[in-house]
Protein backbone atom coordinates (compact mmCIF):
# COMPACT_ATOMS: atom_id res chain seq x y z
CA UNK A 1 0.00 0.00 0.00
CA UNK A 2 1.29 3.45 -0.90
CA UNK A 3 2.07 5.62 2.12
CA UNK A 4 0.36 8.52 0.39
CA UNK A 5 -3.09 6.95 0.60
CA UNK A 6 -5.42 8.50 3.21
CA UNK A 7 -6.63 6.45 6.17
CA UNK A 8 -10.35 6.73 6.95
CA UNK A 9 -11.45 5.54 10.41
CA UNK A 10 -14.93 4.92 11.77
CA UNK A 11 -18.37 3.51 11.21
CA UNK A 12 -19.86 1.61 8.30
CA UNK A 13 -23.55 0.72 8.37
CA UNK A 14 -26.74 0.47 6.40
CA UNK A 15 -29.11 3.43 6.32
CA UNK A 16 -32.73 2.19 6.29
CA UNK A 17 -35.16 4.65 4.67
CA UNK A 18 -38.93 5.04 5.19
CA UNK A 19 -39.61 3.69 1.69
CA UNK A 20 -37.90 0.40 2.62
CA UNK A 21 -34.70 1.08 0.70
CA UNK A 22 -31.32 0.33 2.29
CA UNK A 23 -28.19 2.25 1.33
CA UNK A 24 -24.64 1.77 2.54
CA UNK A 25 -23.61 4.58 4.82
CA UNK A 26 -21.71 5.84 7.82
CA UNK A 27 -19.85 9.13 7.41
CA UNK A 28 -16.32 7.64 7.24
CA UNK A 29 -17.44 4.91 4.85
CA UNK A 30 -19.10 7.49 2.62
CA UNK A 31 -15.89 9.52 2.52
CA UNK A 32 -13.81 6.43 1.71
CA UNK A 33 -16.27 5.37 -1.00
CA UNK A 34 -16.06 8.72 -2.78
CA UNK A 35 -12.28 8.88 -2.46
CA UNK A 36 -12.03 5.45 -4.06
CA UNK A 37 -14.15 6.68 -6.97
CA UNK A 38 -11.83 9.67 -7.35
CA UNK A 39 -8.72 7.48 -7.44
CA UNK A 40 -7.29 7.92 -3.94
CA UNK A 41 -7.55 4.22 -2.92
CA UNK A 42 -7.98 4.90 0.82
CA UNK A 43 -7.32 2.46 3.66
CA UNK A 44 -10.74 2.18 5.36
CA UNK A 45 -10.51 1.08 9.00
CA UNK A 46 -13.71 -0.25 10.57
CA UNK A 47 -15.50 -3.38 11.78
CA UNK A 48 -18.57 -5.30 10.59
CA UNK A 49 -20.53 -8.18 12.03
CA UNK A 50 -20.23 -11.82 11.05
CA UNK A 51 -23.62 -11.56 9.39
CA UNK A 52 -25.33 -11.10 6.04
CA UNK A 53 -25.03 -7.30 6.09
CA UNK A 54 -21.32 -7.57 6.91
CA UNK A 55 -20.91 -9.86 3.91
CA UNK A 56 -22.76 -7.33 1.74
CA UNK A 57 -20.39 -4.59 2.83
CA UNK A 58 -17.34 -6.68 2.00
CA UNK A 59 -18.78 -7.55 -1.40
CA UNK A 60 -19.64 -3.91 -2.13
CA UNK A 61 -16.15 -2.77 -1.17
CA UNK A 62 -14.52 -5.51 -3.23
CA UNK A 63 -16.68 -4.70 -6.26
CA UNK A 64 -15.80 -0.99 -5.88
CA UNK A 65 -12.10 -1.88 -5.80
CA UNK A 66 -11.60 -0.84 -2.19
CA UNK A 67 -8.84 -2.11 0.09
CA UNK A 68 -10.33 -4.53 2.67
CA UNK A 69 -7.15 -4.80 4.75
CA UNK A 70 -8.45 -2.52 7.49
CA UNK A 71 -11.95 -4.02 7.76
CA UNK A 72 -12.35 -6.25 10.84
CA UNK A 73 -15.06 -8.84 11.58
CA UNK A 74 -16.78 -9.03 14.97
CA UNK A 75 -18.01 -12.51 15.94
CA UNK A 76 -20.66 -11.18 18.36
CA UNK A 77 -21.82 -7.66 17.52
CA UNK A 78 -24.01 -6.97 14.46
CA UNK A 79 -23.16 -4.75 11.53
CA UNK A 80 -24.22 -1.17 12.15
CA UNK A 81 -27.60 0.13 11.08
CA UNK A 82 -29.50 3.41 11.20
CA UNK A 83 -33.19 4.14 10.66
CA UNK A 84 -33.47 7.41 8.72
CA UNK A 85 -36.60 9.56 8.93
CA UNK A 86 -37.32 13.04 7.63
CA UNK A 87 -38.74 16.10 9.36
CA UNK A 88 -39.38 19.13 7.13
CA UNK A 89 -37.03 17.63 4.59
CA UNK A 90 -34.14 17.24 7.03
CA UNK A 91 -32.92 13.77 8.06
CA UNK A 92 -33.19 12.39 11.59
CA UNK A 93 -31.30 9.27 12.66
CA UNK A 94 -32.12 6.41 15.00
CA UNK A 95 -28.74 4.78 15.51
CA UNK A 96 -28.48 1.24 16.87
CA UNK A 97 -25.94 0.97 19.70
CA UNK A 98 -23.32 -1.70 20.47
CA UNK A 99 -22.57 -2.45 16.82
CA UNK A 100 -19.44 -3.94 15.34
CA UNK A 101 -17.92 -0.52 14.59
CA UNK A 102 -18.07 0.26 18.33
CA UNK A 103 -15.43 -2.43 18.88
CA UNK A 104 -12.70 -1.64 16.34
CA UNK A 105 -9.73 -3.48 17.83
CA UNK A 106 -6.50 -1.53 18.39
CA UNK A 107 -4.25 -4.60 18.09
CA UNK A 108 -5.86 -5.55 14.78
CA UNK A 109 -5.44 -1.98 13.55
CA UNK A 110 -1.73 -2.08 14.41
CA UNK A 111 -1.32 -5.45 12.65
CA UNK A 112 -3.06 -4.17 9.51
CA UNK A 113 -0.83 -1.10 9.33
CA UNK A 114 2.58 -2.83 9.34
CA UNK A 115 2.99 -2.03 5.63
CA UNK A 116 1.53 1.48 5.73
CA UNK A 117 1.38 4.77 7.55
CA UNK A 118 -1.38 7.34 7.75
CA UNK A 119 -0.06 10.54 6.24
CA UNK A 120 -3.64 11.82 6.28
CA UNK A 121 -6.06 10.45 8.87
CA UNK A 122 -9.78 11.23 8.75
CA UNK A 123 -12.31 10.42 11.46
CA UNK A 124 -15.63 11.61 12.82
CA UNK A 125 -17.17 11.39 16.28
CA UNK A 126 -19.82 8.63 16.24
CA UNK A 127 -17.38 5.70 16.33
CA UNK A 128 -15.71 7.25 19.39
CA UNK A 129 -18.78 6.66 21.59
CA UNK A 130 -17.23 3.37 22.81
CA UNK A 131 -13.88 3.11 24.60
CA UNK A 132 -12.76 0.18 22.43
CA UNK A 133 -12.93 2.06 19.14
CA UNK A 134 -11.60 5.20 20.81
CA UNK A 135 -8.48 3.27 21.82
CA UNK A 136 -8.09 2.02 18.25
CA UNK A 137 -8.19 5.58 16.92
CA UNK A 138 -5.51 6.63 19.40
CA UNK A 139 -3.39 3.77 18.04
CA UNK A 140 -3.45 5.58 14.67
CA UNK A 141 -3.15 9.11 16.03
CA UNK A 142 -0.03 8.33 18.09
CA UNK A 143 1.92 8.02 14.83
CA UNK A 144 1.26 11.74 14.25
CA UNK A 145 -0.10 11.80 10.71
CA UNK A 146 0.89 14.81 8.62
CA UNK A 147 -2.77 15.84 8.44
CA UNK A 148 -5.53 14.91 10.89
CA UNK A 149 -8.91 15.83 9.41
CA UNK A 150 -11.82 15.73 11.86
CA UNK A 151 -15.43 15.78 10.63
CA UNK A 152 -17.47 16.40 13.76
CA UNK A 153 -20.86 14.77 12.87
CA UNK A 154 -22.60 15.14 16.25
CA UNK A 155 -25.40 12.61 16.71
CA UNK A 156 -27.44 13.00 19.92
CA UNK A 157 -27.12 11.25 22.37
CA UNK A 158 -23.91 9.64 21.06
CA UNK A 159 -21.38 12.31 21.91
CA UNK A 160 -19.65 13.77 24.94
CA UNK A 161 -18.40 17.33 24.89
CA UNK A 162 -15.09 16.55 26.62
CA UNK A 163 -14.23 13.86 24.07
CA UNK A 164 -15.14 16.08 21.12
CA UNK A 165 -12.96 18.90 22.46
CA UNK A 166 -10.12 16.42 22.93
CA UNK A 167 -10.31 15.31 19.32
CA UNK A 168 -10.50 18.92 18.11
CA UNK A 169 -7.28 19.74 19.94
CA UNK A 170 -5.49 16.91 18.10
CA UNK A 171 -6.79 18.00 14.70
CA UNK A 172 -5.16 20.04 11.94
CA UNK A 173 -8.32 20.47 9.86
CA UNK A 174 -11.90 20.46 11.15
CA UNK A 175 -15.20 20.46 9.30
CA UNK A 176 -18.48 21.11 11.08
CA UNK A 177 -21.82 22.71 10.35
CA UNK A 178 -23.13 25.93 11.82
CA UNK A 179 -25.24 24.13 14.45
CA UNK A 180 -22.18 22.18 15.63
CA UNK A 181 -20.17 25.38 15.76
CA UNK A 182 -22.79 26.87 18.10
CA UNK A 183 -22.73 23.75 20.32
CA UNK A 184 -18.96 23.57 20.60
CA UNK A 185 -17.75 27.12 20.03
CA UNK A 186 -18.01 28.81 23.42
CA UNK A 187 -15.27 30.76 25.19
CA UNK A 188 -14.40 30.81 28.89
CA UNK A 189 -17.02 33.50 29.51
CA UNK A 190 -19.74 31.48 27.80
CA UNK A 191 -19.81 33.64 24.69
CA UNK A 192 -19.95 32.27 21.16
CA UNK A 193 -16.71 31.95 19.23
CA UNK A 194 -16.61 33.26 15.69
CA UNK A 195 -15.10 30.77 13.23
CA UNK A 196 -11.73 32.57 13.15
CA UNK A 197 -11.66 32.53 16.97
CA UNK A 198 -12.60 28.84 16.97
CA UNK A 199 -9.69 28.14 14.63
CA UNK A 200 -7.25 29.92 16.97
CA UNK A 201 -8.73 28.31 20.09
CA UNK A 202 -7.96 24.82 18.76
CA UNK A 203 -4.77 25.78 16.92
CA UNK A 204 -6.06 24.51 13.58
CA UNK A 205 -4.53 24.84 10.14
CA UNK A 206 -7.98 25.07 8.60
CA UNK A 207 -11.66 25.20 9.57
CA UNK A 208 -14.58 24.54 7.23
CA UNK A 209 -18.09 25.55 8.29
CA UNK A 210 -20.94 24.27 6.16
CA UNK A 211 -24.11 26.34 6.28
CA UNK A 212 -26.64 24.32 4.31
CA UNK A 213 -28.51 26.46 1.78
CA UNK A 214 -26.11 29.33 2.55
CA UNK A 215 -23.10 27.40 1.23
CA UNK A 216 -19.84 27.03 3.13
CA UNK A 217 -16.84 28.99 4.33
CA UNK A 218 -13.20 28.21 5.01
CA UNK A 219 -10.77 29.85 7.44
CA UNK A 220 -7.04 29.14 7.67
CA UNK A 221 -4.30 29.85 10.19
CA UNK A 222 -2.72 32.12 7.54
CA UNK A 223 -5.73 34.41 7.81
CA UNK A 224 -7.43 33.34 4.59
CA UNK A 225 -11.20 33.51 4.43
CA UNK A 226 -13.09 31.90 1.55
CA UNK A 227 -16.82 31.54 0.99
CA UNK A 228 -18.74 29.53 -1.58
CA UNK A 229 -22.40 29.58 -2.52
CA UNK A 230 -24.48 26.42 -3.04
CA UNK A 231 -23.70 24.51 -6.23
CA UNK A 232 -25.89 24.17 -9.28
CA UNK A 233 -29.42 23.18 -8.43
CA UNK A 234 -30.58 19.57 -8.74
CA UNK A 235 -33.85 18.02 -7.75
CA UNK A 236 -33.29 17.26 -4.07
CA UNK A 237 -34.00 13.68 -3.03
CA UNK A 238 -32.44 13.88 0.44
CA UNK A 239 -29.49 15.53 2.16
CA UNK A 240 -28.11 12.33 3.73
CA UNK A 241 -24.37 12.20 3.16
CA UNK A 242 -24.02 15.67 1.61
CA UNK A 243 -21.53 16.71 4.28
CA UNK A 244 -19.53 13.50 3.74
CA UNK A 245 -19.37 14.19 0.01
CA UNK A 246 -18.08 17.65 0.87
CA UNK A 247 -15.40 16.20 3.17
CA UNK A 248 -14.22 13.70 0.58
CA UNK A 249 -13.43 16.46 -1.90
CA UNK A 250 -11.79 18.62 0.77
CA UNK A 251 -9.48 15.67 1.49
CA UNK A 252 -8.90 15.12 -2.21
CA UNK A 253 -7.89 18.75 -2.62
CA UNK A 254 -5.53 18.65 0.36
CA UNK A 255 -3.91 15.44 -0.88
CA UNK A 256 -3.47 16.79 -4.39
CA UNK A 257 -2.45 20.31 -3.35
CA UNK A 258 -5.28 22.08 -5.16
CA UNK A 259 -5.72 25.78 -4.42
CA UNK A 260 -8.06 26.14 -1.46
CA UNK A 261 -10.61 28.23 -3.35
CA UNK A 262 -10.84 25.56 -6.05
CA UNK A 263 -11.08 22.79 -3.44
CA UNK A 264 -13.90 24.55 -1.61
CA UNK A 265 -15.86 25.15 -4.81
CA UNK A 266 -15.47 21.56 -5.98
CA UNK A 267 -16.47 20.25 -2.55
CA UNK A 268 -19.64 22.34 -2.58
CA UNK A 269 -20.47 21.32 -6.16
CA UNK A 270 -20.09 17.63 -5.39
CA UNK A 271 -22.19 17.86 -2.22
CA UNK A 272 -24.89 19.54 -4.31
CA UNK A 273 -24.89 16.59 -6.72
CA UNK A 274 -25.21 14.03 -3.90
CA UNK A 275 -28.47 15.56 -2.60
CA UNK A 276 -30.04 14.46 -5.89
CA UNK A 277 -29.44 10.79 -4.94
CA UNK A 278 -31.17 8.52 -2.42
CA UNK A 279 -28.69 7.98 0.41
CA UNK A 280 -25.04 8.86 0.76
CA UNK A 281 -23.29 6.49 -1.67
CA UNK A 282 -23.66 5.89 -5.39
CA UNK A 283 -22.61 2.52 -6.80
CA UNK A 284 -22.70 3.60 -10.46
CA UNK A 285 -19.25 4.67 -11.69
CA UNK A 286 -20.97 6.65 -14.46
CA UNK A 287 -22.15 9.11 -11.80
CA UNK A 288 -18.53 10.05 -11.10
CA UNK A 289 -17.16 9.92 -14.65
CA UNK A 290 -18.18 13.42 -15.82
CA UNK A 291 -16.90 14.89 -12.56
CA UNK A 292 -13.56 13.12 -12.96
CA UNK A 293 -13.34 14.25 -16.59
CA UNK A 294 -14.19 17.82 -15.65
CA UNK A 295 -11.58 17.87 -12.88
CA UNK A 296 -9.09 15.98 -15.08
CA UNK A 297 -8.17 13.69 -12.21
CA UNK A 298 -5.17 11.43 -12.68
CA UNK A 299 -5.59 8.14 -10.83
CA UNK A 300 -2.77 7.22 -8.50
CA UNK A 301 -1.08 3.87 -8.81
CA UNK A 302 -1.04 1.54 -5.76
Amino acid sequence: MSATRPCIFGEVLFDHFPDGKRVLGGAPFNVAWHLQAFGEAPRFISRVGDDAEGDEIRTAMRDWGMDLGGLQTDPERPTGRVAVSFENGEPAYEIVEDCAYDAIDAAAVAASMTDASCQLLYHGSLALRDEISHAALLQLAVARPRTLFVDVNLRTPWWRRARILEMLRRANWVKLNDDELKLLGTNAQGGMLEPAEFLREFDLQGLVVTRGAAGAELHTARGEFLRVSPGSSVEKVDTVGAGDAFSSVMILGLERAWPLALTLQRAQDFASKIVGQRGATVSDANFYRPIIDNWKLAHRSP
